[in-house]
């Protein structure tokens, strides 16, 4: 009977580490994803600032009315993927009038402001790398066994990548 009883004791204990151990896994996948998400947030807002600072720039060397309006389209109100998507094109709109008017270039404040926009692009790509590097481990922790039953007690939904690549490759991992 006290073999028994010990033999249940050490289960239960084996059962408990390891819910212990993937309860940690999920803890600190959520916490690189929160910072991930933290610093694209910073970056993508110091991209709207400096993509608005171009704006006046531009309207003043092109005599234009407006320039890259759609950075004013209901900003506040996006999440972070829907933002991306908005500077990315708003980033893209920028670079095409630019090559489109090599005189803009003659602007040392422009020049000073591009480079700052590429630096900061820099920064924005490799926080979405370690973002959705991060969102391939936690998703993995999502679906698989044992951990999923964890992420099912715990209320763990899967996250969404920032661009198709990462999901492929997490639904080629999931098969």
């Amino acid at each position: 009977m006290l073999e028994i009883i010990i033999g249940i004791i050490v289960v239960l204990s084996i059962i408990l580490m390891i819910f212990t151990l993937l309860n940690n896994k999920f803890k600190l996948a959520v916490i690189k994803i929160e910072k991930a998400e933290e610093d694209i947030d910073i970056y993508l807002q110091k991209k709207k600032d400096l993509l608005d600072r171009t704006r006046p720039i531009i309207k003043k060397e092109l005599k234009k009315d407006s320039f890259l309006d759609a950075l004013d389209n209901n900003y506040g109100e996006m999440n972070h993927f829907q933002r991306n998507d908005n500077l990315k094109t708003a980033y893209n709109e920028l670079y095409k009038t630019i090559d489109e008017n090599e005189k803009l270039m003659k602007s040392d404040t422009l020049v000073s402001i591009l480079e700052e926009l590429n630096n900061n692009e820099e920064n924005i790509i490799g926080s979405i790398k370690f973002y959705n590097d991060t969102v391939v481990i936690y998703n993995h922790l999502v679906v698989s066994f044992p951990s999923s039953i964890i992420g099912l007690f715990k209320g763990y939904k899967k996250r969404e990548f920032y661009n198709n690549e990462k999901r492929e490759i997490f639904e080629i991992l999931n098969k």
